[in-house]
């Protein structure tokens, strides 16, 4: 049993003792917070809490984390694009449409099944039953680079580096519309939306600090090529973040037009750069990938 303690910032005001859990520390989701909440292993300034209670800002919430628990997905030979491996990290080029670890509605065919598969047993456990070695996830239809960790010890270490913005993702993506400056900063918290709790929205009310930096890379008729750096990841939050300057990303059905593109699977978004420090080693490692197929024919296409 591990033990974590975080401190509550002035953004998170209001938020459920649950969802600031799940929000901060990534092996936790909200209803596995919400049983250690009930289990009493939970305590805000020292004491124990409701999962509703709702922070002030300022307090010290400490948590006592399970044990990992041994996986029970089932290894399944899926193809992988490995991009970078060694006895600590893998970093796979995942295709769009395929799921991250399985959850209700995708038991299997997932990444996690995947490396499973190909790693055999040295995945980092912290992730639980269902996402041993997953440190972040990446949409189902979005493409792109995307770390695991293959012991506790490096699961640890990158998912410290998650929280302090020193493992840094950069993606680019193919919005509707022409962006008038050649490059800005969205800074607006992101939030469940307030009527329809599947999605995400731009929000004041109980929403976490979000950050997006984005540049111009080439102009189309009606459409722009931009790159955009996260110094924060909160979910969705490109998504959110471009459909909140009023320029959707191309294909995206939740956020922008729900029409789908022809030759696209979902939103064209491809998660192209990684960088972090290796767990082991202290040495900056830096990654990158080509557009997916889908992405460049996008692009040929608008070019003519």
């Amino acid at each position: 049993m591990g033990r974590t303690s975080l401190t509550a910032a002035s953004e998170d005001r209001g938020v459920r003792l649950d969802s600031f859990l799940a929000c901060r520390v990534p092996e936790l989701t909200r209803s596995a917070a919400a049983r250690l909440i009930e289990t009493g292993r939970v305590t805000v300034a020292g004491r124990t809490a409701a999962k509703s209670c709702r922070l002030e800002g300022g307090e010290l919430v400490e948590a006592e984390l399970p044990d990992p628990e041994p996986t029970q997905a089932l290894p399944q030979d899926i193809p992988l694009d490995v991009v970078y491996e060694d006895g600590d990290v893998i970093v796979v080029n995942k295709p769009a449409g395929l799921v991250v670890h399985p959850a209700p509605g995708h038991p299997d065919g997932t990444l996690v099944n995947a490396l499973l598969h190909h790693c055999g047993s040295s995945l980092s456990g912290i992730g639980g039953e269902l996402r041993p070695g997953i440190v972040h996830r990446i949409d189902r239809d979005t493409s792109g680079l995307i770390i695991a960790a293959k012991n506790d010890a490096a699961h640890q270490a990158l998912s410290a580096q998650l929280q302090d913005h020193t493992l840094a993702r950069t993606y680019e993506a193919v919005v509707v519309g022409n962006l008038r400056e050649d490059r800005g900063t969205v800074d607006a918290p992101i939030g469940r939306h307030h009527t329809d709790r599947k999605k995400m929205a731009v929000t004041d009310r109980g929403g976490r600090a979000a950050v997006t930096h984005w540049e111009v890379l080439e102009r189309f008729q009606g459409f722009t090529h931009v790159r955009c750096r996260l110094e924060t990841g909160r979910t969705h939050q490109i998504r959110v973040h471009m459909a909140h300057l009023g320029h959707p990303i191309c294909g995206d059905t939740v956020y922008g037009a729900r029409k789908p593109v022809p030759g696209l699977t979902g939103q064209c978004l491809h998660a192209v750069g990684l960088r972090f420090i290796h767990p082991r080693t202290g040495e900056a490692v830096e990654l990158s990938c080509p557009l997916s197929d889908a992405f460049t024919a996008l692009l040929e296409k608008l070019r003519k």
